[in-house]
């Protein structure tokens, strides 16, 4: 067994890997390692083909290779250490990372600081108890959109996709540009899961049936996917009897949300939050172990990449600033907690001594409303939906106004009264 000194480890090398490491060597880590079970860095941008990604970033519109190729050049440019074809298996609450190596096999590594980024993982049928055989043919979104842009494979030639989320919706205009038809993308809930700019640009323009409030509840086949049922559901969700109708079709994509992946959070003793599923942060993107912080979709899931690099910059940020400034003990903190009809706050806490971004989903979609942070600022948001995140900068003046001894501090989505 190979044992090494390390100043930051970096688990995962997608967006948020990458940035962190960079930011982390930027504020004058020494030694920065970034693991990486695949043969490259990048992660999964190297799938997404598609542009709209560096709009806020960079200021340019990119495909997800293009974004993934700057940060590429940044990395090796920087003098962070990558490691590939490097799996970690284990990391303790002491910050001691296991990894196999394909080149030196078991490696420990002890770290000063550890930045968790792996990303999240797709929900697959499993989770989803839909009746019917196991036929071939079913896949979850993102892996077809591996097969189709990067193995060159088209995984069928009539699809429906079940679920709006902005992977199933770009995969099915991917889709129809490949000659498939698209038969319809079925959403359970009265509105899409994505980006408005996806439900637009990916479905309307291509004239692909949306259904709304309707579910697969059944699939037909037994060596191939021959048909699924599609019916209509009610208000918890539940099919309707006698409104199901056949659909024919070869192939059936899932695009029914992701999961922060969050086993090696575990194995250091990392709380998790129940509604997002990843570690519960500070302000600094530390977690409740000292020393492992966390950024991008491992603390909860994002829809634009930009924020996913903003965001895991402050944690590599903060992991460098560990070890410069030596181990410090826990300062104020105050509780952010969630209001009316907003479902997660991240971060969990703040100190209320620097500015801080807040990042917010909402639990259902409304119109003209007003976003209140306790009493320290209130903001007008013409609408806001589940699928897309509510960014909130709060200054370091608005954040003086927290008295002394405050701990909690309650954000509502709160209907206008002056309409």
């Amino acid at each position: 067994m190979t044992l090494r000194d390390v100043d930051v480890a970096v688990i995962g090398s997608g967006p948020a890997g990458m940035a962190a490491a960079i930011k982390a060597k930027e504020t004058g880590a020494e030694n920065v390692v970034i693991m990486e079970r695949a043969e490259q860095l990048g992660g999964l941008l190297h799938q997404c083909i598609h542009n709209g990604f560096g709009l806020l970033y960079f200021k340019e519109d990119l495909t997800g290779p293009e974004y993934a190729h700057r940060f590429v050049e940044k990395v090796m440019d920087s003098g962070v250490r990558p490691l590939l074809q490097t799996m970690v298996v284990g990391i303790s609450p002491h910050r001691d990372v296991t990894a196999v190596s394909s080149q030196e096999g078991y490696i420990t590594f002890r770290a000063k600081s550890i930045v968790l980024a792996m990303g999240c993982r797709e929900r697959t049928r499993g989770a989803l108890n839909i009746p019917g055989g196991r036929p071939a043919g079913i896949f979850t979104a993102g892996t077809a959109q591996r097969l189709v842009n990067v193995e060159g494979f088209v995984p069928g030639k009539k699809v429906v996709i079940l679920g709006s989320g902005d992977v199933g919706m770009i995969m099915a205009r991917r889709l129809t540009l490949e000659g498939a038809k698209v038969e319809a993308v079925v959403e359970i809930l009265p509105y899409v899961g994505g980006l408005i700019r996806n439900e637009v640009q990916c479905l309307h323009d291509f004239n692909i049936p949306l259904l709304l409030e309707h579910t697969v509840s059944r699939i037909h086949g037994e060596k191939r996917v021959e048909a699924v049922t599609v019916a209509r559901v009610d208000k918890d969700k539940n099919p309707i009897a006698g409104t199901g109708r056949q659909i024919e079709c070869d192939t059936l994509l899932l695009s029914v949300g992701l999961i922060p992946e969050n086993e090696l959070s575990l194995m250091a003793g990392v709380e998790l939050a129940p509604i997002t599923g990843g570690p519960v942060v500070d302000e600094g993107r530390q977690t409740s172990v000292p020393g492992i912080f966390a950024g991008g979709n491992v603390v909860h899931v994002h829809d634009l990449v930009d924020n996913v690099s903003w965001e895991s910059e402050l944690a590599g940020q903060s992991a460098a600033e560990f070890i410069i400034g030596g181990k410090r003990a826990a300062g104020r903190r105050v509780n952010l907690k969630p209001g009316r009809n907003i479902r997660y706050i991240v971060p969990h806490t703040v100190s209320g001594e620097k500015e801080v971004s807040l990042y917010m989903r909402v639990n259902e979609p409304e119109e003209d409303v007003r976003l209140k942070v306790g009493s320290i600022m209130t903001k007008t948001v013409r609408a806001v939906k589940p699928g897309e995140m509510l960014k909130l900068e709060l200054s370091q003046a608005q954040l003086s106004k927290l008295k002394e001894g405050t701990a909690e501090i309650v954000v509502d989505c709160e209907e206008r009264g002056d309409r």
